[in-house]
């Protein structure tokens, strides 16, 4: 039984909560390098429930500071970035990306408040084609962020797109980890199979792969693993071979979805906690052994177009119903919804920003969810006993992939999918 005083804990993640402070010992992706320009203007960031600035100075270097100037509290949006430093508007006060004040035009030259005062600041790298910020305690950053092949291919080998989702972060990983749902939410109709009450016809658009529609009650079978968990739904592929449909979940909020076909192409997601009700969505497509072909950058349309106002906002959202048609989902699909990566945040909204779990009723598909649920407490206890999150300092644990095998009965499901989900 979750309760709800374990959802709380599982939920929120703002400062000096445990789910937030154990959050706060990993590198945290947050940012797309195009978001901030050399001397460009600051963006207003919220990261685990803070409010925060960033910005790029003169030579390039990243800053992520406390979005409120320590003098009058004025919000630093509105600074101006200039050599190498960001200048709050009101009184001059100016800070470079360490958070030191650097000058107090209006206090005398020789004030000794420009070495006693201080701003909040955090580390901040650009890595792997996103930008990442550490904000726990500086003893034990960990000296790089998780290896996660997406971010050790060259840039032409990967696609990253980002966007806004307005639920817990819990609610996205939960539905990264659902292999029950692929054959149902996003599958196709059959319209010549018009007397039957559930009509699928294939899974859009992983066409290649019938038997996400052919058996829609996978059995799960979930491994646990240093880097966090290995998910395999079994399915019927025939008398004497199993569809295996292998997913990957990394600590703490990182998720591989299952590729069609086993060409070395993957795609991934970071839900990263904005605060407890929101929370970014960055979507990796991304290739280990060549560069992407253009049929490749979105597959599926799993990345959902956004607004280009730097909102990052779905062009369709909650207001619109998410573009919800239904003479095409009378016909067409489940959902009448276009695109895998809507048909998610379309079920994932819908269920608020925050899931109320002991209301579930679940199921013998639900085991991944279960795991993770508890895996996440888990973390969070560590750090309040051992001081320590030990996985976070262990960036080769997450050199794996997600796959999709067709196996003899009686082979094991991580031995048999090996050469597909290790990564050299």
């Amino acid at each position: 039984m979750f309760t709800r005083e374990d959802n709380e804990r599982l939920c929120r993640v703002g400062p000096g909560t445990p789910m937030g402070e154990a959050f706060r010992r990993f590198w945290i992706p947050f940012l797309l390098p195009e978001e901030l320009a050399a001397d460009g203007a600051p963006v207003r960031v919220r990261l685990l429930g803070e409010n925060l600035i960033a910005f790029r100075d003169t030579e390039g270097k990243l800053g992520l500071l406390d979005r409120y100037c320590p003098h009058r509290r004025v919000d630093l949006f509105f600074g101006r970035n200039e050599q190498c430093g960001l200048r709050c508007p009101y009184h001059g006060w100016k800070f470079d990306t360490d958070g030191t004040i650097v000058e107090m035009p209006a206090e005398p030259e020789n004030s000794q408040m420009l070495q006693d005062t201080r701003i909040k600041h955090y580390p901040v790298i650009e890595w792997g084609g996103v930008i990442w910020a550490y904000m726990g305690d500086p003893a034990h950053k960990p000296a790089q962020p998780p290896l996660m092949e997406w971010a050790t291919v060259p840039s032409t080998h990967r696609y990253i797109s980002k966007r806004l989702q307005r639920t817990n972060y819990a609610q996205g990983v939960e539905g990264g980890i659902d292999s029950s749902h692929v054959g149902i939410l996003h599958s196709l109709l059959d319209p010549d199979k018009k007397d039957l009450p559930f009509r699928q016809k294939q899974v859009s658009p992983l066409s290649a792969v019938p038997y996400l529609a052919m058996d829609t009650a996978p059995k799960f079978f979930v491994r646990p693993t240093r880097h966090g968990m290995t998910i395999g739904a079994r399915r019927n592929a025939s008398e004497i071979e199993y569809y295996w449909r292998i997913t990957q979940f990394l600590l703490p909020f990182y998720t591989m979805i299952a590729p069609s076909r086993n060409d070395g192409t993957v795609m991934g997601h970071s839900w990263t906690p904005i605060d407890d009700y929101n929370c970014w969505v960055f979507t990796m497509t991304w290739n280990g052994e060549r560069p992407l072909s253009a049929d490749e950058l979105d597959y599926g349309a799993v990345h959902s177009d956004t607004k280009d106002d730097g909102s990052y906002e779905p062009l369709v959202g909650a207001a619109d119903d998410y573009g919800l048609d239904r003479e095409v989902q009378r016909l067409r699909s489940t959902t009448g919804i276009e695109g895998i990566g809507m048909q998610d945040t379309a079920v994932q909204e819908s269920m608020g920003p925050i899931v109320d779990r002991s209301l579930e009723n679940l199921g013998s598909g639900d085991a991944a969810i279960v795991r993770f649920r508890r895996l996440l407490l888990g973390i969070a206890d560590e750090l309040e006993t051992t001081g320590e999150v030990a996985v976070a300092k262990q960036a080769d644990l997450y050199k794996v992939r997600s796959a999709g095998v067709v196996l003899p009965h009686g082979v094991d499901f991580q031995e048999g999918s090996a050469r597909y989900t290790e990564v050299k």
